[in-house]
């Protein structure tokens, strides 16, 4: 029996709980926030996931160095604001080799860092893998058929977590290309935005279908220029989350652009979400990042312009269609004319 510990009980950890918990492994999970901790001892339920009774042989505390005593398997699921803090509160606990897998999607706005680097450079013991794909909690927690990647360094990591979570509703693949992976899953969150405040504005399928075809656009041109591969950007924690993202209410940075395209404030769909908006702290560091390596996100420009400028929704539309003529595709060279 593998010891899986959750650093997290949010959706996201919670659903990984269960899903690990019901392949045999033995689970415990961490919160911070004690009242948390106290629901779940009592009530064996979480109000996002109501449909999901977690079992009483599942242990929860808010004893960080209980959390990861002796185990085999740490999957960090705090929001990706917290990483940090979370990862330095970890470091006396955090044994030589402890295979960690970060499971938060996003970018560190002050440093630009990825959330994979930000924990080895808090945890410089553990060897570091990270989880992604279109999957969100409300359908893993109900058994419905997911798909995701694991990146680590080394194959025999990627295959040993691979392993722990592979079941008949849980396909897991796996990559080397952690930085692509991390790419993928932090900036899809903006063009997620960008896609709630279209559906928000009350434009349609054509509309959306613009944006996730013009935002994997970005979010790979960036994410090549940084060191990602190719077959990341068009896999799981690339197009695949971008489209779940986009399209399903399930998403809290979806749910939010609506509210901001009907007229609400970045901070007024915040608060009606209740949820961390994690595409809100990866909107700046995205844009941060593309101006570093001199990369145009015209997407994401805009995102930022209306979240944190001021600008309104449908003025940034407006902008982005009107934007100078060009080639779609700028790498594929044409024909030579051939004169009659």
């Amino acid at each position: 029996m593998t010891k899986i510990s959750i650093i997290g009980a949010g959706s996201w950890g919670i659903a990984l709980a269960s899903l690990l918990y019901h392949q045999g492994n033995k689970i415990t999970v961490w919160s911070a926030v004690g009242s948390e901790i106290n629901a779940l001892n009592t009530t064996r339920r979480l109000p996002t996931l109501p449909d999901l009774k977690l079992p009483e042989s599942m242990f929860f505390t808010e004893d960080l160095e209980q959390a990861m005593k002796d185990s085999d398997m740490l999957i960090m699921a705090v929001p990706s604001i917290y990483v940090r803090q979370t990862a330095e509160k970890m470091r006396p606990f955090c044994k030589k080799g402890q295979i960690l897998v970060n499971v938060a999607k996003g970018i560190e706005d002050v440093t630009l860092m990825t959330l994979s680097a930000v924990i080895e450079q808090e945890l410089p013991m553990a060897d570091v893998a990270v989880l992604s794909g279109p999957s969100h909690a409300e359908e893993v927690s109900r058994g419905l058929p997911t798909t995701c990647v694991v990146g680590a360094r080394s194959r025999q990591t990627a295959e040993w977590i691979q392993e722990r979570f592979m079941s008949p509703v849980f396909r897991v693949y796996t990559s080397p290309d952690i930085l692509g992976i991390e790419i993928g899953g932090a900036l899809k969150n903006v063009i997620a935005l960008a896609a709630g405040i279209a559906d928000g504005l009350g434009y349609g399928d054509n509309t959306k279908a613009a944006l996730i075809t013009r935002g994997i656009y970005e979010i790979t041109r960036l994410g090549l220029i940084m060191g990602g591969k190719t077959s990341t950007f068009g896999g799981l924690s690339g197009i695949g989350d971008l489209i779940v993202t986009c399209a399903s209410m399930h998403s809290r940075n979806r749910r939010a652009g609506i509210l901001i395209g009907k007229g609400y404030s970045m901070k007024e769909a915040m608060d009606e979400v209740q949820m961390v908006v994690e595409g809100v702290y990866s909107a700046k560091a995205g844009l941060a990042l593309a101006k570093r390596y001199q990369v145009p996100v015209p997407i994401i420009t805009e995102v930022n312009q209306v979240l944190f400028e001021g600008k309104s929704a449908r003025s940034a539309v407006n902008d982005l269609m009107l934007r100078d003529r060009t080639e779609e595709s700028a790498e594929v060279e044409w024909e030579t004319n051939i004169s009659q």
